[in-house]
């Protein structure tokens, strides 16, 4: 299901009763239906309740999502998403932080990349990890123009390029 966010337009995908995807643009679309995966673009209750609290979320109402998500990944990757969402709301996180926090210091590289192949931007909070220095470091891949939105609507200090 589209819907039109102040980050652009999104797609919002529901798996076995779970919100599984949030993707970021057409792109991030059409390589999952390339993959053969298969997407029924059918309005369910679960996606409504993941639109409002979205919007609940743009509008300054709400600070945490409470739909059902999940997502699969390497349990590396998993251990890094569970972790992204423990970072409050109007807090950030440097990958240094997030690698201590997984008992992984040296794999700071792996959690960019980690945060990288996150389904669920923004119900996992990935926007809210920033370089150590406050900088702001790629979103989704390059869209860190969609991050600057994020952090500003939530207060968080960054330095922008």
């Amino acid at each position: 299901m589209k819907v039109d966010l102040p980050i652009g337009q999104v797609s919002i995908l529901e798996t076995d009763g779970y919100i599984s995807h949030l993707l970021l643009d057409q792109a991030q679309l059409d390589k999952l239906l390339n993959k053969g995966i298969e997407i029924r673009f059918k309005e369910t209750e679960l996606l409504q309740q993941a639109i409002f609290q979205l919007q609940e979320y743009f509008d300054g109402i709400r600070t945490n999502f409470t739909v059902p998500i999940k997502q699969k990944g390497t349990p590396f990757q998993e251990n890094v998403w569970e972790a992204l969402s423990l970072i409050p709301y109007g807090e950030s996180r440097s990958y240094s932080d997030i690698a201590l926090q997984i008992g992984k210091p040296a794999a700071v590289r792996a959690i960019g990349q980690a945060n990288k192949c996150n389904q669920l931007p923004v119900f996992v909070p990935c926007h809210r990890v920033i370089g150590k220095n406050s900088s702001l470091t790629g979103y989704a891949g390059q869209k860190t123009d969609q991050k600057a939105i994020l952090l500003k609507h939530e207060n968080i200090l960054f330095k922008e390029k």
